[in-house]
């Protein structure tokens, strides 16, 4: 049997995005996936090119520590034109991510990328509805920390002066979620999932 190689950060993607941030990354159960390359990836997943060609063959952590990056092979057909599309949105932000791991290291990235999982985690523990993981993960990945931290604070203010009880998953959501959207308004940045062209 193989043994596959494991990424010491696999809350960080080989291709960028922020694996931590991911709604599959914070579920319990069967269905928990251990993060890009992390433990017991690949009995769960099948790999993906840019695994094979960053960790497997190369020995990197992500594909902004390689010399090619970013090679057409495997980033050129949705930068071809200048437009990051895909349906899961926080695609947008893979080469800023991979612009700060070339100028600063993955460790460093994924030092602050805690920050991120950590207000994540808040908000699923204090403003979940039920159906609300995804879009936090989203907001969690592209808003900037200091507004999410802002946003946090306000919503609970609100709660306090409204007398919002505990068990009232749904307005506590709603509030959050508004404040989220705004500051997603003001920077231009969408906090839902892309429908596929």
């Amino acid at each position: 049997m193989t043994v596959q190689p494991q990424k010491k950060c696999p809350t960080v993607a080989c291709c960028g995005l922020d694996c931590g941030l991911c709604p599959r990354y914070h579920t319990e159960g069967p269905s928990k996936c251990p993060g890009c390359a992390g433990p017991a990836f690949f009995e769960k997943h099948p790999s993906c090119g840019k695994i094979t060609c960053c960790v497997v063959e190369r020995g990197l952590e992500v594909c902004g520590e390689c010399d090619e990056f970013p090679c057409a092979s495997k980033y050129g057909s949705w930068m071809s034109d200048g437009v990051h599309y895909d349906s899961f949105v926080t695609y947008q932000r893979v080469l800023d991510n991979m612009e700060f791991i070339r100028q600063k290291g993955v460790e460093r990235y994924a030092e602050l990328q805690k920050t991120r999982i950590n207000l994540l985690e808040t908000m699923l523990e204090l403003y979940n509805d039920g159906r609300s993981k995804s879009y936090y993960c989203i907001a969690a990945a592209l808003l900037p920390t200091e507004d999410i931290v802002a946003a946090m604070k306000e919503t609970r203010r609100r709660i306090e002066t409204d007398h919002i009880p505990p068990e009232d998953h749904k307005i506590r959501a709603e509030i959050l979620k508004e404040l989220l959207n705004g500051s997603a308004m003001k920077q231009g940045i969408e906090l839902k999932l892309r429908k596929k062209k």
